[in-house]
């Protein structure tokens, strides 16, 4: 989907006072002639927000703002809102040997793959990124810079982590990392029988099911996936392991330039310009599978005519969250510690049965109305908890509003 912006700020560069100057400026200036504003920290996002989800907005460019810098005494990062994933891990590993739970493309900017939840391999070990924050440097709709945290503006600060996008502009995130696994194995294997009948491919999903809640053998050092690719030509089974082993053994920066997949795990600052044109829509669910839903999953996927002929080409993704010891949602995590609800998942998919099920923020669904993303993305307790109560958020348009007077929404 393609936006276009009335108009975009680039600022020139992060650690400067005449950039701090600079974001202030700009949403004045959009304040005064009624203009919506969006913050662009990597440009990934699956409907094109980034560039503000219909034409006229003000884009403010973050991609000076790339800066990473490790306290080794704390373990706490503070890294630029316009840094891109690759560059993060290399950053804080290059520092400290140091590691953070997020994605594994390298090109995604921190701006929404934190604040919306961030998901990868090491998540069952590190938990979400978005756990991993500890504070924030924020522009507010005023033009003021405020450093937040759990103590400081805690209202914000827990919507933030969740549902950032009408609070505010995120210039540093502070980040908790955790000491990097010396050993990190990526793993991935065929499985060609599961493609040679409905019964197989159901056996195959169930069994690793089966393995995936077996506790004596699963722990957090676990990240596993199921794709079903090639429109139901491969059956793989990958993910991550952070233990010894048999099989050839790399170090943590080389697993996470094989799983992003192009080569090099850092991006170039300025100028990345890579992209894919795709619709997705995902589901995720807090139960194990029954077998019969994966029965009637698999005979759609192999049907002549439906999955196996469909005239474009598509994958499914099957991530395992939860599982015995997974570190996502540890310690009681919930919608009353973040603006987030899925804490409690076990699967994370992109397909579907007859069932109540909810979705993930950044796999996003343009095509959803208002109230079905609300309660799809944050359940019903979180959005009521933000549509009627104190923490509710409201748009960029009513906070800009809110500079000069009271909003009316």
């Amino acid at each position: 989907m393609t936006y276009i912006p009335i108009l975009i700020s680039l600022v020139l560069a992060s650690a400067s006072l005449h950039a701090k100057s600079q974001i202030p400026a700009a949403i004045s200036c959009a304040s005064k002639y009624g203009i919506p504003v969006q913050a662009k920290s990597g440009g990934h996002s699956y409907a094109s927000y980034s560039t503000g989800g219909h034409n006229g907005i003000l884009m403010i460019d973050l991609e000076n703002f790339n800066s990473v810098s490790l306290d080794n005494r704390t373990g706490i990062a503070a890294v630029g809102g316009g840094v891109r994933l690759g560059n993060l891990a290399q950053g804080i590993w290059d520092q400290g040997r140091r590691a953070l739970g997020h994605g594994t493309c390298p090109g995604v900017g921190i701006g929404g793959h934190f604040t919306h939840g961030g998901y990868g391999y090491s998540s069952r070990a590190f938990g979400l990124a978005l756990e991993q924050i500890i504070g924030l440097d924020l522009v507010l709709a005023n033009g003021s810079f405020v450093k937040i945290d759990n103590e400081t503006l805690g209202d914000v600060y827990y919507a933030l982590r969740g549902a950032a996008d009408s609070f505010g502009i995120v210039t540093t995130f502070y980040l908790q990392t955790s000491t990097a696994p010396e050993v990190d194995i990526k793993f991935s294997y065929s499985f060609p029988q599961a493609l040679d009948s409905i019964e197989n491919a159901t056996a195959v999903f169930m069994g690793v099911q089966k393995f995936s809640l077996y506790s004596p053998v699963v722990g957090r050092n676990l990240g596993l996936g199921v794709t079903l690719g090639g429109n139901a030509t491969s059956y793989t089974v990958h993910g991550t392991w952070f233990g010894s082993s048999s099989v050839e053994l790399t170090d943590r920066i080389t697993s996470l330039a094989m799983l992003g997949g192009e080569g090099n795990l850092t991006v170039p600052l300025h100028g990345f310009l890579q992209q894919d044109n795709f619709y997705a829509k995902s589901v995720s669910t807090n139960v194990s599978f029954a077998e019969e839903p994966i029965r009637k999953f698999s005979e759609y996927a192999y049907s002549a005519g439906r999955g196996l002929n469909a005239p474009i080409s598509w994958f499914s993704i099957i991530s395992l969250y939860g599982s015995p010891d997974s570190q996502i949602g540890a310690e009681g995590k919930n919608g009353s510690w973040a603006a987030y609800s899925g804490f409690d998942d076990l699967w994370v998919v992109q397909n579907c049965e007859n069932r109540s099920y909810n979705a993930y923020l950044n796999y996003i669904d343009p095509e959803l109305d208002r109230d079905e993303a609300w309660h799809l993305y944050y359940g019903k307790p979180l959005f009521e908890k933000t549509e009627f109560g104190e923490k509710r958020p409201r748009s960029w348009r009513c906070l800009l509003e809110s500079a000069e007077h009271p909003c009316l929404e």
